[in-house]
């Protein structure tokens, strides 16, 4: 798994050669281009679970479905190659990813770093928290009516707003990225009740831990959350012979 999206590549011109401008210049933002955007389509039909582990993907669909051309959908495949979410094959096309154990461990690691100490520092009230109160209600919901996929995404947006309270761009973008690669795992696995049923209170326990202002025990919390988490994951990956 790769940390940075190569969205984040600096630009290096011959008028700031260092790759930055000279202090009190104004950045020019600019709108993300078609590839870019099919990228991101791809990579939030991953979180969601639509495209599954080992899945081909057609480029003749795709780039018929998301309205570009097959060289954008090309750009688009190679962002999503460098990212670990997909795979080319040489004579046969593009795949969406297996996950393996080495991933899997991975993942929870860079979650526990991340996750906890943007809990931890967060500040009160802020707009990300209406996020999680959100996707923790959300996911109560989708439990009580069966829909065992749906609180699964429910669950991955919680986690989303966890990291939007350290207000990184850079974190949110890496952190798409591991939503992605983590939902490939639990799609392997094919068993979300299983996966998702034990957390869906323990996300309302740190949604109300951090209203209540007590972001050190929340971060605890989730710490403690993230390991019984891998340890419920990388079982299943072993029983079902992943």
């Amino acid at each position: 798994m790769r940390f940075l999206s190569s969205r984040y590549t600096c630009r290096v011109t011959a008028e700031h050669p260092t790759g930055s401008p000279p202090a009190g210049t104004t950045h020019t933002a600019y709108p993300p281009g078609l590839a870019d955007q099919a990228a991101e389509t791809i990579r939030q039909r991953l979180i969601a679970g639509e495209l599954v582990p080992g899945q081909q993907l057609s480029e003749a669909a795709l780039s018929d479905d998301l309205a570009i051309s097959r060289n954008t959908l090309r750009e688009a495949f190679r962002a999503l190659t460098y990212e670990g979410l997909l795979t080319h094959q040489h004579h046969r096309g593009v795949f969406v990813v297996v996950p393996t154990i080495a991933s899997i461990i991975d993942i929870y690691r860079v979650r526990r770093i991340i996750e906890c100490q943007a809990l931890t520092q967060a500040l009160p009230k802020h707009p990300a928290g209406e996020r999680m109160r959100t996707a923790s209600a959300e996911a109560l919901r989708l439990r009580d009516a069966g829909d065992w996929v749906g609180v699964g995404t429910a669950n991955m947006e919680f986690h989303s707003a966890i990291v939007s309270l350290a207000d990184s761009q850079r974190l949110d973008a890496l952190y798409a990225n591991v939503s992605a690669e983590l939902r490939l795992a639990f799609s392997l696995l094919d068993d979300p009740e299983f996966l998702h049923g034990p957390y869906v209170d323990l996300n309302t326990t740190i949604d109300t831990l951090y209203a209540e202002g007590r972001t050190a025990e929340a971060g605890v919390a989730l710490n403690d959350y993230l390991l019984q988490s891998e340890r419920t994951v990388l079982a299943a990956y072993t029983r079902h012979g992943a």
